[in-house]
């Protein structure tokens, strides 16, 4: 049963979702959504499933200042019966010079080309879900704070991100500690289609912090780097990632983990598009902050797009995991945007 603190969320995002319709000739304001039905197969059982109910909203206010809006109704594993809904991103946005813009609230972390491109619309990913290494919390998904944006400079289409938030361990309303986490990120677009990119991230977890769902028992100091290639072309897609995570403590010295994917496909035609994906993540001996656990996973796709809000997706996934095993799977996907 869906809780009384879920149903008066809906109630308040319905009344929003209604008064942003009715304004939105004056405030150029769009409201749309994003849904996906899944089926697997594995391990001898079929299931029947769900991602997420995505609502996006946005807000042109003036010619300087915008609004961005995205709330997610999802499955709550904890309780078979109830669902819950989170404020993925809550963005005020100001153009205060040319294409640099200042940016206040909780916003997708500009680590690495995937988080900063594909969100929570399922229609638009390459793949049916995110590489490994976002189900193993390598990299923080949302910082809430404040950041400085820029894009498309000269003839290489320089872009920045330089982001000042709380850190791990905090609330999206409230820092747990004094040190604030920070991120760099850089990236060209030399030719179109092409992008190259490089980012930093740094924190400090204080000891006693909950993240990922464990009470971290020492203080943290993590560092994180990311490269990023990606191309989609008329026929080749490409789109590679790879994080250096060094996580130090005073106990264990510095640990480091390894995370990558190599994402490639080929469009047979403009809408039949044939993919592989592989996955890596290795974990030093000794890291304590991540839960160590090597894995590897091949996956071979076929992506259908019907148009460019209805995508029909079939994947087949071997992984072996550290603690797991091996499993095999298939799994279908028709993810819509409205």
């Amino acid at each position: 049963m869906i809780s009384k603190k879920t149903t008066v969320i809906f109630f308040l995002l319905f009344v929003f979702t209604v008064f942003f319709s009715l304004s939105s000739s004056a405030q150029n304001t769009q409201i749309k959504g994003f849904a996906d039905v899944l089926t697997s197969y594995q391990n001898g059982k079929a299931s029947f499933g769900f991602d997420e109910q995505d609502l996006f909203i946005t807000s042109e206010l003036t010619d300087r200042i915008s609004f961005l809006g995205e709330s997610v109704f999802k499955y709550t594993p904890s309780s078979p019966t109830d669902f819950s809904v989170s404020i993925e991103r809550l963005i005020i946005k100001y153009n205060f010079q040319g294409n640099n813009n200042l940016i206040l609230g909780k916003i997708h972390s500009p680590i690495n080309y995937w988080n900063n491109t594909y969100h929570h619309g399922r229609v638009f990913y390459p793949t049916i879900g995110r590489p490994l290494l976002f189900a193993a919390e390598i990299i923080p998904l949302h910082t809430t704070g404040i950041s400085l944006q820029g894009h498309d400079f000269g003839n290489l289409r320089f872009g920045y991100d330089v982001v000042i938030g709380n850190g791990l361990g905090s609330a999206p309303v409230q820092d747990n500690d004094k040190r604030k986490s920070v991120t760099v990120a850089a990236h060209i677009k030399p030719i179109d289609d092409l992008y190259l990119g490089v980012s930093w991230y740094n924190d400090a977890v204080s000891k006693g912090a909950t993240v990922m769902n464990k009470v971290i028992g020492w203080k943290v100091n993590q560092n994180l780097f990311t490269g990023s290639v990606a191309y989609f072309g008329k026929k080749f897609e490409l789109l590679t990632e790879g994080t250096w995570g060094i996580d130090k403590t005073d106990t264990t010295g510095s640990k480091n983990t390894l995370a990558a994917y190599l994402y490639t496909g080929y469009k047979v035609t403009e809408k039949l598009i044939p993919y592989i994906r592989l996955d890596d993540l290795q974990y030093q001996n000794g890291e304590i902050y991540f839960t160590k656990n090597n894995t590897t996973s091949v996956i071979a796709g076929l992506r259908y797009q019907i148009n460019y809000l209805a995508v029909v997706k079939l994947e087949f996934q071997h992984q072996h995991a550290e603690l797991e095993g091996n499993t095999n799977s298939i799994t279908a996907q028709f993810a819509v945007g409205f």
